[in-house]
């Protein structure tokens, strides 16, 4: 509630009973220095702004969450005080006393020690919410459940004001499959993955692959000798099995790739292969000259595998591109751009014409215009993201800059990428969308 007014009296106390809720969650004040500049009242007016409005919310049969904010700097300035806000919770019938890092800069440490005192001298149970200010937001939730704290408040992916919040797509793992305590079940936590990708769908952000459990990359291997080992033995090289989380192993291939890391990447994508396959040692020496012209494999895994089954004589081609135009006509307030392609399917041809709002747009729109006709898979297929990257020329035997293409393209269920590298951005381009489309075909 306001200071100087009963809960039964405000507004906003009783708009949270009208929201028939079971479950509240409110926010006091901890640290003197808000209770004094901010709130502009009495350290004995806000405590009673605390217990009042929890004893309203109890009386009228609610569980009430209490998140004590800046608990850990009011701790710090005054433990005494914060302590006494902390009872007055308590003693007013809440169900939780939430820890809050409201700041987000205190160190795993302190919040262990805090999280101590509250436990033991609050009989209600202790909870605790982090910010990631100085990056600590999941050590400090780990911290305090490792002291007795029995609720985690955080989001999907760390998704929060600032720096983020405590992101609970790796705390749930760590405090689950690492510290061994009961949280969600096993089934569940199986699907953290899936889950940190459909948030970042609907936020439309690009997923972070350095994630720690759910990226890309959290599972993947590249030198040779570990790719080896992992081979071998696969706890050698990670420290959990990445399906627990609904992640998976990924082998990276780039010049530096060993022959460990063909087989298994190979493997990965259910290409049967193994190190006495003839055709081993030329794959590898098509990767190497690939990179060396400014092709990276490592983000491009649709355009690795058409590589491999073509090298396996394993890949009958699903079209032939036999022409292609791109144009752009227009004014100073207006422009459109122009594809035409002519596509060889069998015995049969197809040309077709598509605008688009970019050169690469109108090629996606005209090759699949022009296939959907044998291919209605290719439908539901779109283009997500584009990336360009100018290439420094001296790695390229002293020829022109190479521009590099990486496309994203989805389904709507999957996501591939694939890779493009020439002088000219829109021959690069061309490049990974086709190999975007035929890895697409392939899977059909």
């Amino acid at each position: 509630r306001r200071k100087k007014i009963d809960a039964k009296d405000d507004t906003q106390v009783k708009l949270l009973i009208d929201a028939k809720t079971p479950v509240v969650t409110i926010f006091g004040k901890t640290w003197l220095l808000h209770v004094k500049e901010v709130l502009r009242t009495t350290p004995k007016e806000n405590i009673a702004m605390i217990a009042d409005t929890i004893a309203f919310l109890k009386k009228n049969k609610r569980k009430v969450i209490y998140d004590a904010e800046h608990a850990l700097d009011g701790y710090k300035d005054d433990p005494e005080y914060a302590l006494a806000t902390w009872k007055a919770a308590e003693e007013a019938g809440a169900d939780f006393v939430v820890l809050c890092d409201t700041n987000g800069g205190t160190l795993p440490s302190e919040v262990a020690e805090i999280t101590a005192v509250a436990k033991k001298e609050l009989s209600c149970q202790v909870g605790i919410h982090t910010h990631n200010d100085i990056g600590l937001a999941v050590a400090n939730a780990v911290s305090a459940v490792d002291q007795g704290a029995t609720q985690v408040q955080g989001t999907i992916n760390g998704y929060g004001e600032r720096t983020g919040n405590c992101n609970l797509t790796s705390a749930i793992p760590n405090i689950s499959l690492k510290m061994g305590r009961r949280s969600i079940p096993k089934s569940r936590i199986k699907k953290l993955r899936d889950l940190s990708r459909f948030v970042d769908e609907v936020a439309n952000i690009i997923p972070d692959r350095r994630q720690p459990w759910v990226g890309g990359t959290a599972f993947a291997h590249k030198g040779g000798m570990h790719v080896n080992a992992v081979q071998k033995v696969a706890h050698s090289f990670e420290h959990a099995n990445p399906d627990v989380v609904g992640n998976k192993r990924r082998i990276l291939v780039s010049d530096l790739a060993g022959r460990s890391n063909i087989v298994m990447k190979a493997q990965e994508m259910g290409i049967r292969i193994d190190n006495d396959t003839p055709e081993l040692k030329t794959i590898l020496t098509r990767v190497k000259e690939q990179e060396h012209l400014g092709y990276d494999y490592e983000g491009a895994e649709g355009s690795l595998a058409l590589l491999i089954r073509k090298a396996l004589g394993r890949m009958e081609p699903a079209f032939g591109l036999e022409a292609y135009h791109v144009s752009m006509r227009g004014d100073a307030l207006e422009h459109v751009c122009e594809a035409t392609v002519k596509v060889r399917v069998g015995d049969k041809t197809a040309h077709t014409v598509a605008d688009g709002d970019g050169p690469v747009n109108a090629l996606d729109q005209a090759l699949r215009n022009a296939l959907c006709e044998f291919y209605p898979v290719l439908k539901k297929v779109k283009l997500t993201d584009y990336k360009v990257r100018i290439l420094n020329s001296s790695r390229l035997f002293g020829t022109a800059a190479q521009t590099r293409v990486l496309i994203e393209s989805t389904d709507g269920r999957e996501r591939w990428y694939t890779v493009g590298v020439n002088e000219n951005i829109i021959e690069a381009s061309l490049q990974a969308l086709l190999d975007s489309i035929e890895f697409r075909l392939l899977k059909k």
